[in-house]
């Protein structure tokens, strides 16, 4: 297993409830970073909001998706 969820741990205790005007802005605190900075970051909170392994992701069920020609 990689170090990924130790490195990067969601701290519950951090966030808080705001309205439009006190929310902080965390645009700029990663806008001068790389893409390749902010993948890792991306990877993580994706696993967490849809509930995956990070080191197993789910893979794409490609039978949904067909080939046609449009002529």
């Amino acid at each position: 297993m990689s170090d990924s969820p130790k490195k990067y741990k969601l701290d519950r205790s951090a966030f808080h409830a705001r309205n439009a005007s006190e929310q902080v802005n965390y645009a700029k605190e990663y806008k001068d970073s790389s893409w390749q900075e902010r993948l890792p970051i991306h990877r993580y909170l994706n696993s967490i909001a849809y509930g995956y392994d990070i080191d197993n992701p789910p893979r794409m069920d490609k039978t949904a998706f067909s080939v046609r020609s449009r002529e």
